[in-house]
């Protein structure tokens, strides 16, 4: 199953760090968060990526281009212009990266990966949080309803898409009020194929239409999670990962 991740917006609240970078691509310890949701995937036996960019995502393109440099010993022979390779650290990924464009929303996003996909379930989730979700336990739970799409829920107080959710069936997406203390979309969703039905330009932000059709005709499943998940919105949220990271007790880290 393939591992889509949405790392294509601005990041205008964390403007500190995503004026120079992508968001995904701001560093938790010396790798970026990509990387980290990337291990994270791949300590389940996930290893093929599509990477949807769009906001300098030439950031991402070299990154990924440059990996032997940026996490192994090399060395350079400048008379005959070779590289050789030390204690190689490379990944057992496959990873596409696709420009979806600048201001492309998340629902055109998602629907540019389609001929990348074919006809399979694939993962989807955001380029900008960390969880210790187990994946298996969600690919079963998915696999088990036959609905159109799973999300991972989590309960925790910021203005996310909120979920109403009856006998694991979400009956609706909507925002957040100040009334709730409900669970959020988390990310970390599977979706069927048919998901592409409901997306319809560049225009379409998945979290709003789509999910809204998809909860009203009972198509929307939600996962409950009740461990640690946190997204990086802020620099006080990078900080708190950050802080997580050093301390060598960061949940998300199973590698």
């Amino acid at each position: 199953m393939k591992v889509v991740i949405l790392a294509g917006g601005y990041g205008t609240r964390i403007s500190e760090e995503s004026q120079y970078k992508p968001k995904p691509m701001i560093e938790l310890g010396e790798q970026p968060i990509l990387w980290h949701i990337m291990k994270y995937y791949s300590s389940y036996g996930y290893d093929e990526f599509i990477i949807l960019a769009g906001y300098k995502q030439y950031v991402i393109k070299e990154y990924f281009a440059d990996y032997f440099l940026h996490n192994s010993d090399v060395s350079f022979d400048l008379s005959t212009n070779n590289m050789t390779v030390h204690n190689n650290n490379s990944e057992k990924w496959k990873v596409t990266v696709i420009d979806t464009g600048i201001d492309t929303m998340t629902g055109g996003r998602v629907r540019r990966v389609k001929d990348y996909i074919g006809n399979e379930p694939f993962m989807l989730t955001y380029g900008d949080g960390v969880c210790d979700v187990n994946l298996n336990a969600l690919k079963e739970y998915h696999e088990s309803h036959g609905k159109i799409a799973t999300i991972t829920m989590v309960s925790i107080a910021q203005q996310k898409g909120v979920l109403d959710v009856i006998d694991g069936r979400i009956t609706a997406f909507r925002e957040k009020d100040n009334k709730d203390g409900a669970f959020i979309n988390g990310g970390y969703m599977i979706l069927n194929p048919e998901i592409f039905d409901y997306l319809e330009g560049d225009e379409t932000i998945l979290e709003q239409e789509p999910m809204r059709r998809l909860a009203a005709e009972g198509q929307l499943m939600g996962f409950k999670h009740t461990g640690f998940w946190q997204c990086m919105d802020t620099q006080r949220e990078k900080v708190r990962l950050e802080e997580l990271w050093e301390s060598g007790e960061a949940p998300w880290k199973r590698w």
